[in-house]
């Protein structure tokens, strides 16, 4: 695991810790948006597929959105 960070970091151009900090709060986000999601599911019933395709769809939309923002 060490020699993955300390490659991802380089390639990313940050410090091991600065690194480490983006990904705990990736980490938290993404904690926070599966405990966002399972509260609204107890709240109005599971997900159905389509929604689940539709907010992938999302996502993806936003990633690509994302990376094509760092390479400009």
């Amino acid at each position: 695991v060490h020699e993955r960070v300390v490659a991802a970091a380089a390639e990313e151009g940050l410090s091991i810790s600065a690194w480490m900090t983006a990904a705990a709060r990736r980490a938290l986000l993404l904690r926070d948006g599966l405990a966002a999601v399972a509260e609204w599911e107890q709240e109005n019933g599971a997900l159905t597929e389509d929604e689940i395709k539709a907010a992938r769809h999302r996502m993806t939309e936003q990633l690509r959105s994302s990376v094509g923002r760092r390479s400009a």
